[in-house]
């Protein structure tokens, strides 16, 4: 949603500029001056196309409370990473421990031994 967001921004800014182009009847050298303006329009529309496919675009309340609710959910998501890494880390550092007091370390220390 943070996409389509995005697209009603860009959209909002540059209808007066694609409105002006259209009132001069698709003017080349109109479309010259904003060309940039009017390639954003297009595109925030083809993101429209592309995301709500034919439904009706949301207000922008709803798309900000769903914002919300995403980031809520990528807080909570990443809390819940950081606890699992923590638990990885200590898995690991344990492993390299119990390989270290049985003498099984990489190959590299093995071979400096064997010299």
């Amino acid at each position: 949603m943070f996409g389509l967001r995005g697209a009603v921004i860009d959209y909002a800014k540059t209808r007066t500029v694609f409105d002006e182009y259209k009132a001069k009847k698709y003017s080349n050298k109109y479309l010259a001056e904003h060309e940039d303006e009017i390639k954003t329009y297009r595109a925030a529309q083809a993101t429209f196309r592309r995301v709500l496919d034919g439904a009706k675009l949301p207000k922008m309340d709803t798309l900000a409370a769903e914002g919300r609710e995403l980031v809520a959910q990528k807080k909570s998501a990443y809390g819940e990473y950081r606890a699992v890494r923590k638990s990885m880390q200590e898995v690991v550092a344990a492993k390299a421990n119990i390989d270290h007091l049985l003498g099984i370390t990489g190959g590299r220390k093995n071979k400096e031994q064997e010299r």
